[in-house]
């Protein structure tokens, strides 16, 4: 409740948590689309939106859960899928003529090197620009999974049965995680040489655990 004459009262997306009205408005003043990026503790999605004084238009979008059907079973908000992901998005911008656009993570926290960057970067090897700082780019070897496919590694030799129990989803889907990087670079090829197949027209967004957040 507010209290006093000299109270202003916090929009209601701010109080939510939603928007970062500030951070919006020099987003805006861009004039430039908005990747926007936001998670959820299963997927990752990428949105490109133009704004006008009146509303937000959607130009494309993904989503990691697509990368299911290319053979990508779990780990799905990891910096593999998220590079993947920002290769989906961008494929899609640029077919729709969007050459340019500037990033907004929201709400969420700027982390160098972080997934949310693994996602940039898929964008930006796709041909879509980007103003970023190089020093917030994952290294390559986290963006092909190397991290996970040493550890799985490493698990299986020391303990078969964690490596069983963490990496159950990769072994029911005929998926060897220690394998995860040829994995990623096949899915990678995938992806360039197939262009917008009707199989990803469509967006898989669950109607639950996600909310444009602007």
């Amino acid at each position: 409740m507010a209290h006093g004459p000299n109270y202003k009262v916090v929009f209601r997306r701010r109080r939510e948590g939603k928007t970062d009205y500030r951070k919006r408005l020099r987003l805006l003043s861009s004039g430039l689309p908005r990747l926007v990026v936001r998670r959820s503790n299963k997927y990752i999605y990428a949105q490109i939106i133009s704004s006008n004084e009146a509303k937000d238009d959607v130009i494309a979008q993904a989503c990691s859960r697509e990368l299911i059907k290319l053979g990508y079973p779990t780990g799905l908000t990891s910096a593999p899928a998220s590079y993947l992901t920002g290769m989906l998005i961008a494929l899609r911008a640029l077919k729709k003529g969007v050459k340019e656009a500037i990033i907004d993570i929201g709400l969420l926290p700027h982390v160098p090197k972080s997934n949310v960057y693994a996602l940039l970067k898929g964008c930006l090897d796709m041909g879509l620009e980007i103003p970023h700082s190089d020093e917030v780019i994952p290294s390559e070897e986290r963006i092909q999974g190397a991290h996970i496919a040493a550890y799985a590694k490493k698990l299986k030799q020391e303990s078969p049965e964690k490596y069983s129990r963490l990496f159950s989803k990769y072994i029911s889907s005929n998926v060897e995680p220690e394998r995860l990087e040829q994995l990623f670079e096949e899915i990678k090829n995938k992806i360039k040489s197939m262009g917008e197949k009707k199989c990803l027209n469509r967006t898989l967004i669950p109607k639950s655990g996600y909310q444009e957040q602007n």
